[in-house]
């Protein structure tokens, strides 16, 4: 499967799923055509509709799409999307609040590089802007990326996420979500013994596999099931002419979300019926519930081989991380070198990709943290994206993690009028 034709022949059939689509919707929309009372004529048009967005969003970055945010006073803030720091696979971006003094509160959201776009946490970030001055790790498309950058793997993520902690500073409040929780514990212990006064205040993780043998999931059976020379048979291509990473080695986002769509077929299938149907009565629009959800679903990344190959080996399959046995350039992190960072997990029982007992793992490893520096939380009835971007996070899971904010800022603790309760603030602010 290593070879730049299957890429190419995988980006060819999306290609044509598009085109069809396409042309569907143009002929079936004919004036002439609505002379007719058959109809097949309209549901062949909502059908090229359909498929022409499903499939040309596939390739597309999503844009963030915040724009502005309410103000104290009632008057709206304009919202500029800053890049910090640049590097060939990710930059650190701040979401810049136009007349507004810093906050103090401020936060670094670690988004998931899992084949999604970091826009995955949009939710996430508007719900926090609010509140805190917010920042957040931007993962480039590896596709994008030529081969000339070199190669990117977890110890290299483990460094970015050094590199941009040492960039904000200690008055930090880190928040990783899913995939990066256990690299950015890693990182934050990597700082712990090489930096100490980088180290950020406090450290908020949220659904991810620090032990993923804690409680089985398919994606730990996947993990277990597998050989790494199966995987790499099989998921690893290279990116084709038409990119600037030509010749790169990646595990392609088709692919991924191939998988992706396997995990929940008839519901999905069930869901693009349904929309088929809504466009041909005429009800549906382009920001409606289906649209909204399945731009940001279908707009997948290519991951670079090395970062895959490397997190089913180390992560899943050595559990390195859980172990405390993970290296970065031949010298071993040791967790147990977190002493002062306050370290909270937050777990939904319904998650069925990180499952609970995977992500409060990490406490039990922080050997050198006091229990007063230790918190957890379990979000009953919460799946996977429920806990950092649905209904639990803005109505429970998010006050809390404010509160632990503010739990932990020395004496940068927000003003007094900053000090009313979290739920209190998150209530004001719905």
């Amino acid at each position: 499967m290593k070879y730049m034709m299957t890429y190419d022949l995988m980006e060819s059939a999306r290609n044509t799923n598009e085109w069809l689509g396409a042309t569907a919707r143009a002929m079936a929309s004919y004036p002439a055509f609505a002379l007719s009372m058959n109809p097949m004529v309209k549901l062949t048009a909502a059908w090229g509709e359909v498929t022409e967005r499903t499939f040309a969003r596939m390739v597309d970055k999503p844009d963030w799409g915040i724009r502005s945010i309410p103000g104290p006073e009632g008057q709206d803030h304009l919202i500029d999307v800053k890049k910090v720091v640049e590097r060939p696979f990710g930059d650190l971006i701040q979401f810049f609040v136009r007349r507004r003094e810093p906050m103090k509160r401020k936060v670094l959201l670690v988004a998931p590089m899992s084949g999604h776009y970091a826009t995955l946490v949009r939710s996430t970030v508007t719900s926090l802007l609010p509140d805190c001055d917010v920042y957040v790790t931007d993962w480039h498309n590896a596709r994008d990326i030529p081969v000339s950058a070199g190669k990117f793997d977890v110890e290299d993520y483990t460094l970015y996420l050094v590199d941009f902690m040492r960039e904000l500073g200690p008055d930090t409040h880190v928040i990783a979500v899913c995939q990066p929780v256990p690299l950015t514990l890693a990182a934050t212990a990597y700082l712990a013994a090489e930096d100490p006064d980088a180290q950020p205040r406090s450290l908020t993780l949220i659904g991810g596999p620090v032990d993923p043998d804690a409680a089985a999931t398919e994606v730990t059976d996947f993990g277990r099931r597998v050989t790494m020379g199966q995987l790499e048979q099989t998921a690893i291509q290279r990116v084709g002419f038409m990119y600037k990473g030509a010749g790169r080695m990646v595990y392609p986002g088709l692919l991924q979300l191939q998988s992706f769509i396997s995990m929940n077929a008839e519901r999905h299938g069930k869901a693009f019926q349904e929309q088929i149907l809504r466009v041909a009565r005429g009800e549906a629009s382009d920001h409606d519930a289906h649209n909204r959800f399945y731009d940001e679903y279908l707009a997948v990344m290519d991951m670079p081989a090395e970062f895959y190959l490397s997190t089913v080996e180390r992560i899943f399959k050595n559990r390195e991380i859980a172990k405390n046995e993970f290296t970065v350039n031949g010298k071993r992190v040791d967790i147990g070198a977190i002493t002062r960072v306050a370290v909270k997990t937050v777990e939904g029982s319904k998650d069925d990709i990180s499952a609970p007992g995977q992500c409060i793992a990490a406490l039990a490893l922080c050997t050198g943290l006091p229990d007063s520096k230790k918190a957890s939380h379990l979000e009953d009835g919460a799946g996977h994206y429920g806990i950092f971007a649905g209904k639990s996070w803005r109505l429970n899971i998010r006050p809390l993690v404010l509160d632990f904010i503010d739990a932990n800022s020395g004496d940068d603790t927000p003003d007094t009028a900053a000090k009313k309760p979290a739920a209190a603030k998150a209530k004001a602010a719905s």
